[in-house]
C-alpha cells in the first residue's frame, strides 16, 4: 500500500502585515516562487517531476489573483509543464492543500507534489476581496441565521464567555507564545525551516521582552455596543496581544511516496499518517478544531496521551485554550516553538507554516506522533496527524 511523506519543507521569515513590514515590498507571487524555489534547492528533485503544486491563498483579488500558485511556480522557474491550482479553505487554505497533495499521492494520482500557500497582507489586506456594499452570503445564509454571522474577533470573545476563559489565561499563554518563539531563534532551531528573502532572515512579530503587565495595558479589540448588546455574556478580553496578528509570508512542503523517496535519494521527514476536516457552528466559529481533534484521532485510532506534540493554530487564544479544556491536551507539547501570536499568521500560508515548524520540531524532539489542526472561518478545521519515519 502507498504512503504519503514530506521530504521538505521551507518557510519565508513571516513579516509584519503593514506598509512598512520587512516584506511588504515583496509581490506576493515572489514570496511564494521564493518558498518553490528553496524547496526544489534544498531537495535537489528536478522540477520537472513535480506532478501539481498546490497551493492556499484566502483574498484571492488584485495581486493575489488569477491563480497566484501557478504564476509562483513559473516564477521560480519550473517548467511550465509543471501544473498549478489555488485553493481556499480560509486559514487552513494550505494545510487542505497538504490534504489534497498527499491524498493524490496516496491515491496514485501523484509521485511528487507541492503543497504550499501564500498571503501578503499588507499588498492585499484582509476582506479586500469583498467590495464595499456587497454580500457574500447570500439570502438563504440570512434566513437561516436571521440574526447575523459574526467577525471572528466576536466568535473569539464568545468562546472565552463559553469556556469561562480570563483575561489573565489568555494574556499569559501569549506570553509563552512570544518567549517559546524567541527561544527557538535564540537555539537555531528555525534556521533549517526559514528560507531568508532581501536581506530578511527573521520573524518580524516576535516580541521577546513580551510580560503580562504589558498585554494588560492592552484595551480590547473588539468591543462593539451592538454585540455587547445581543451577547451580553462577553466580558471584551481579547486584545491585539492575545490574537495573531496581520502578516506577510509563504510556505512550501514537498510530499512523495517512500518508495518514490527511495528512488530519488530524497530523506522523508515524517509520514502523513491521518486527515479530518469538519464543520461547525458559523457564529462561534473557531470551535472546530475541537471535533476535527476527535476525528482524526479516531481515525488513526490514537489517544491524545498518543500525540508528542501538537500544533493548533493561534488564531485567538482563547481557541487553544477552549480546544485544551476540550482535549485534555498537554499544552506543553502545544506549539513548543511558539504559534502564530508570536510568529504570525499570514493566512494562506500558515497551514504549510505550521506543518514546517511541526516537522522539525519532531526531528528535534524526537517525537513519533503529532497532529495539526487550524480554525477556519465559517466554522470549519482541518486536522491531521504526522507520524515519524
Amino acid at each position: 500500500m502507498r504512503d504519503a511523506v514530506i521530504v521538505e519543507a521551507v518557510r519565508t521569515p513571516i513579516g509584519k502585515g503593514k506598509p512598512n513590514g520587512s516584506l511588504a515590498h515583496v509581490h506576493p507571487v515572489e514570496l511564494l516562487a521564493h518558498t518553490l524555489r528553496s524547496l526544489v534547492e534544498r531537495s535537489g528533485v528536478d522540477p520537472a517531476l513535480i506532478d501539481d503544486v498546490i497551493g492556499g491563498t484566502v483574498d484571492q483579488v488584485g495581486e493575489q489573483a488569477m491563480n497566484t500558485t501557478r504564476y509562483a511556480a513559473l516564477s521560480a522557474g519550473f517548467p511550465e509543464t509543471v501544473p498549478a491550482t489555488t485553493v481556499d479553505r480560509q486559514c487552513g487554505s494550505s494545510q487542505q492543500a497538504v490534504h489534497f497533495a498527499a491524498q493524490g499521492v496516496l491515491s496514485g494520482a501523484y509521485d511528487l507534489v507541492v503543497a504550499c500557500g501564500v498571503e501578503s497582507m499588507s499588498r492585499v489586506p484582509m476582506w479586500s476581496n469583498v467590495p464595499p456594499g456587497k454580500d457574500p452570503f447570500g439570502p438563504g445564509i440570512a434566513a437561516r441565521y436571521p440574526d447575523g454571522l459574526v467577525p471572528q474577533g466576536i466568535s473569539a470573545e464568545l468562546i472565552a464567555a463559553k469556556w469561562s476563559l480570563t483575561r489573565e489565561q489568555m494574556d499569559a499563554f501569549a506570553v509563552t507564545s512570544h518567549h517559546r518563539a524567541a527561544a527557538a531563534w535564540q537555539q537555531g532551531l528555525f534556521d533549517a525551516e526559514v528560507a531568508p528573502l532581501d536581506g530578511v532572515s527573521r520573524d518580524e512579530s516576535v516580541r521577546p521582552g513580551t510580560t503580562p503587565e504589558i498585554l494588560t495595558g492592552l484595551k480590547p479589540a473588539y468591543h462593539d455596543p451592538v454585540f455587547a448588546e445581543r451577547f451580553p455574556q462577553i466580558e471584551w478580553n481579547i486584545t491585539a496581544g492575545n490574537a495573531s496578528p496581520i502578516n506577510d509570508g509563504a510556505s512550501a512542503v514537498l510530499i512523495t511516496s517512500s518508495e518514490t523517496a527511495a528512488r530519488l535519494g530524497l530523506r522523508p521527514l515524517a509520514r502523513l499518517h491521518s486527515f479530518a476536516v469538519t464543520g461547525s457552528d458559523p457564529v462561534l466559529m473557531l470551535t472546530g478544531v475541537i471535533p476535527a481533534t476527535d476525528k482524526v484521532l479516531r481515525r488513526a485510532n490514537l489517544s491524545i496521551d498518543d500525540i508528542d506534540l501538537f500544533e493548533v493554530n493561534e488564531a485567538f487564544a482563547s481557541v487553544v485554550l477552549a480546544w485544551r479544556q476540550e482535549t485534555g491536551a498537554d499544552l506543553a507539547k502545544v506549539n513548543v516553538h511558539g504559534g502564530a501570536i508570536a510568529l504570525g499568521h499570514p493566512l494562506g500560508a500558515s497551514g504549510t507554516r505550521l506543518t514546517t515548524t511541526l516537522v522539525h520540531a519532531m526531528r528535534e524532539r524526537g517525537a513519533r506522533y503529532a497532529l495539526q489542526t487550524m480554525c477556519e472561518a465559517g466554522g470549519l478545521a482541518n486536522a491531521m496527524i504526522l507520524e515519524a519515519v
